[in-house]
């Protein structure tokens, strides 16, 4: 689980952990005992966030206009192409 340090408690990580999973989660600066944290990883949330941000920029897609999830996916993999396109595209 990816999260920032909002969701640093340990009534989070406990059930994450007894179901295998890893909590990335920097810790509060009140913490005593600090946990890892892989800052890399962390560095990659934000890439994801930024997509998601980008992504709510198109009408259909943060207003959720379509109600059937079949449209709205492909409303959301329209939208993601067009990002994808515009990061390509060549202004020089």
């Amino acid at each position: 689980m990816l999260a920032d340090k909002a969701y640093d408690a340990d009534r989070i990580r406990t059930p994450l952990r007894e179901k295998g999973a890893f909590a990335n989660v920097p810790p509060k600066v009140n913490r005593r005992s600090k946990p890892y944290v892989s800052t890399w990883l962390y560095r990659k949330r934000n890439l994801i966030e930024r997509f998601f941000s980008k992504l709510k920029h198109f009408r259909r897609v943060a207003t959720r206009y379509d109600k059937l999830a079949e449209n709205f996916l492909a409303m959301v993999q329209l939208a993601s192409m067009r990002l994808l396109l515009r990061s390509y595209d060549s202004t020089a």
